[in-house]
């Protein structure tokens, strides 16, 4: 098992506080792993094994008839012992009514809890009802380059070399940790991608129509890194004699969204410092999700370079939005509390990079700007932008 030490590190820092540890993400981005990397890691700091439950909630173990109480009484009939009890409990949304069972087990028991889910319910009203202000959610995401690295590490080839292949075949560690070919990847994280939209979304929400659910899918997968918005999809979608409502549309982005295989940013004004509702972006789980529809295209590198490093930044813990300065657009603006980091993103030097540079050095302020780039002759300082691959981006440059 190849530990992930950023996951490791937040839960080490959030032990026994009186607090459910919730991990959400999207299905197989490693969220069962980090529960059994955290087992291993409570044993070695001495907590006795029967002291330790882990429960699997998946729709294939349980039929739909376990409530909340079974689930309260399934996991208080095992602490039978004194002492603290450490309660892993993986894809939780699966039992309707969870939350109560888990609040239950915070308030009349000595425990520690770590749930993980693979739906964004685990954000919903009911948390807010039962848990509020008693949870700490941790977002877990596909591997980044750091840990892709960590997976290949008998590999012989060069960071740069295994680049290439990380923007290739993505960061689902079921596919970092062999040796597959595009095909073979692509149709490996087909199968993540069917799985999601059957049990997170079809079944959850009925959709009828599948055939125009997908189209709207294949709208945003095409529009990965570009501004639109729902009414933009409907109007695309009458333009090729389909007829689905604005408000459908809404629907379709923030299912999307709750199932973890889309995320908002939204665009922030950097004259008015507010954040804008229209024209938002959306990129996806992993940039695989768009070869295992599309097909792998090597002119598509350039959209998903924006992909890996929104989710890059979300890594380390920033809010990530999309700068309006007047009439430039800034790729990202990156918050961390009292810090900030402006960053612009593209393929080539030097034919892009004076906009790029342009648009940074409008910006009137003392914050870090990035240009980040495939250009294997990239790096330096343009009156203060540095330049930095993306490789030397992803392994650090810039946090």
């Amino acid at each position: 098992m190849i530990i992930r030490p950023n996951y490791m590190h937040t839960l080490k820092t959030y032990r026994d506080v009186p607090l459910v540890k919730i991990l959400a993400g999207i299905r197989r981005c490693g969220k069962s792993t980090i529960l059994d990397m955290l087992r291993d890691d409570l044993l070695e700091s001495g907590i006795a094994a029967d002291h330790i439950i882990s429960m699997r909630y998946t729709s294939e173990d349980f039929d739909d008839g376990m409530t909340d109480k079974d689930m309260y009484n399934g996991i208080k009939g095992q602490m039978t012992g004194e002492g603290r009890y450490y309660l892993l409990l993986d894809e939780v949304q699966e039992i309707d009514g969870w939350e109560k069972a888990v609040n239950s087990l915070l308030e009349n028991a000595n425990t520690d809890i770590y749930v993980t889910g693979s739906n964004s319910k685990l954000m919903s009203s009911e948390i807010s009802t039962y848990l509020t202000g008693r949870y700490i959610s941790i977002p877990v995401y596909t591997l980044s380059f750091a840990e892709y690295l960590e997976f290949k590490k008998s590999d012989s080839r060069s960071p740069k070399e295994l680049l290439l292949e990380y923007l290739r075949l993505g960061g689902f560690p079921i596919v970092a940790l062999g040796s597959f070919d595009e095909r073979s990847a692509y149709q490996i994280v087909e199968g993540i991608y069917s799985s999601v939209i059957t049990n997170d979304i079809t079944k959850r929400h009925n959709i009828v129509n599948f055939d125009l659910f997908n189209r709207v899918v294949k709208y945003i997968v095409e529009n990965v890194g570009k501004t639109f918005s729902a009414n933009a999809i409907a109007r695309f979608l009458k333009s090729e004699g389909r007829s689905l409502s604005v408000e459908a549309v809404y629907n379709y982005l923030n299912w999307l969204e709750k199932a973890f295989v889309i995320y908002r940013c939204q665009r922030y004004d950097l004259q008015g410092k507010s954040v804008l509702k229209t024209q938002e972006k959306f990129y996806l789980a992993d940039v695989s999700l768009k070869y295992c529809m599309m097909g792998f295209n090597p002119k598509s590198i350039a959209a998903m370079l924006e992909n890996v490093v929104y989710f890059e930044l979300r890594r380390r813990g920033y809010e990530v939005y999309i700068g309006k300065n007047e009439t430039k657009e800034i790729d990202f603006v990156a918050v961390r509390r009292d810090e900030r980091i402006y960053v612009q993103v593209c393929r080539r030097l030097p034919e892009e990079s004076d906009r790029e540079v342009a648009n940074l050095l409008e910006i009137k302020d003392h914050y870090p700007k990035y240009v980040v780039t495939l250009d294997e002759l990239a790096s330096g300082n343009i009156n203060g932008v540095k330049i930095v691959h993306l490789a030397d981006f992803l392994l650090g440059a810039g946090d």
